[in-house]
């Protein structure tokens, strides 16, 4: 008859558990890499911010992978994951977006060399990014996408997780207060 410690016979079978999760997270888990990688870029604009986001996905997963077989598709919860931390991303940059708006991006707009004018126009980016940050959140975050970063109706529908039509009502919204306040400085100025 043989006698085990227990601590032995825990080690082994955590151990052999340890190993199966591995396994089982690299076959269910490892082989969406390829897929979130390919979202991640469309949403994220950016291949080293997906490869973090996707960095960021697996880890995630490997935390909660005592969980996952409650969840009916494991490559639908990294998805969605992947979507909220996009999200979560572009969020925290929005400010920073805003903020580094600079007159060269409207240089094709304006190509004066007057420094009054200059002056004037450098004035006018300032206070329509006042006025950018002054709309509501998704506002924001919508006319920074298409105005700015240059991004399709349908593909900020896919990232702010809303239909195209939402996106459309929104922009036209936020440009429609941003126009009415600007005009509005516009009449005071003059007067």
């Amino acid at each position: 008859m043989l006698l085990f410690d227990e601590h032995v016979i825990f080690f082994y079978f955590n151990r052999h558990t340890y190993k199966m999760e591995i396994e089982l997270f690299k076959t269910n888990v490892i082989p969406l890499r390829e897929k979130l990688l390919a979202y991640t870029v469309r949403l994220a604009g950016s291949q080293a911010e997906a490869e973090d986001i996707v960095q960021d996905v697996f880890l995630k997963l490997w935390t909660i992978r005592e969980s996952l077989d409650r969840y009916v598709s494991v490559e639908a919860l990294a998805f969605t994951i992947a979507k909220n931390k996009t999200l979560d991303e572009l969020k925290r940059s929005r400010n920073e977006s805003i903020e580094g708006i600079e007159l060269s991006t409207y240089h094709n707009r304006f190509v004066e060399t007057d420094p009054g004018t200059i002056v004037e126009q450098k004035d006018m980016v300032n206070h329509v990014k006042k006025l950018i940050k002054a709309l509501p959140a998704l506002q924001q975050s919508i006319i920074r996408m298409k105005d700015v970063e240059g991004y399709e109706l349908s593909e900020i529908a896919a990232i702010t997780g809303t239909q195209v039509e939402a996106v459309r009502v929104n922009l036209s919204r936020a440009r429609k207060k941003i126009r009415e306040q600007l005009l509005r400085l516009n009449n005071i100025i003059r007067t």
